[in-house]
């Protein structure tokens, strides 16, 4: 076939429009990125318990969060991230998800924000997840105490969790506590 693109193996999936995705930063719409290779090609690991951030989940998943308005902490970079603002964060150089989530409030469609939270959940098993706002503490330790309840800890513990082992001021309102607790 002339002109036909030769199909991608293994290491790489479209983001884009047609795969549910509206918009991913940093990537034109079918364009392939790698998933599960870090940014400098090597195989991924997901993250160490030592990294600042990190949360470790009762199943051994370690999920780090962070302040968008801090400067990158040193170490591996991620090979997923979820941004949770409320206009489009910069361009990254991994996969990564937007969930437009104004400060202060709650995602502006929820629907959309169980299948971000659930894939980050599955993808960090074996890959180094972020979560991140722009203080990281707020939408952050929301969406974190989420993966906490998908990952077995009761919905009404959850905020607790996350704030003894992540920010001990994490999910920031009522309203965002309300969220986590009714996350079943």
């Amino acid at each position: 076939m002339i002109g036909a693109a030769r199909p991608r193996r293994g290491r790489a999936s479209r983001v884009g429009a047609a795969d549910g995705y509206p918009w991913a930063p940093g990537r034109v719409a079918g364009q392939s990125v790698r998933v599960d290779r870090d940014v400098a090609g090597r195989r991924a690991q997901p993250w160490d318990q030592d990294t600042t951030g990190v949360l470790r989940l009762p199943s051994g998943r370690r999920v780090r969060g962070r302040g968008l308005r801090r400067p990158l902490p040193p170490g591996p970079a991620p090979t997923f991230g979820v941004y949770l603002l409320g206009k489009p964060p910069p361009a990254v150089d991994w996969t990564s998800r937007w969930l437009r989530w104004p400060d202060f409030w709650l995602p502006s469609d929820r629907v959309w924000a169980r299948e971000i939270l659930r894939e980050a959940w599955e993808r960090a098993t074996d890959e180094r997840v972020e979560i991140a706002c722009g203080g990281g503490r707020g939408r952050t330790g929301t969406a974190l105490a989420c993966l906490a309840v998908i990952d077995g800890v009761p919905p009404d513990e959850a905020v607790a969790y996350v704030r003894q082992l992540y920010d001990r001021h994490a999910v920031e309102t009522p309203w965002q506590r309300r969220y986590v607790t009714r996350y079943a």
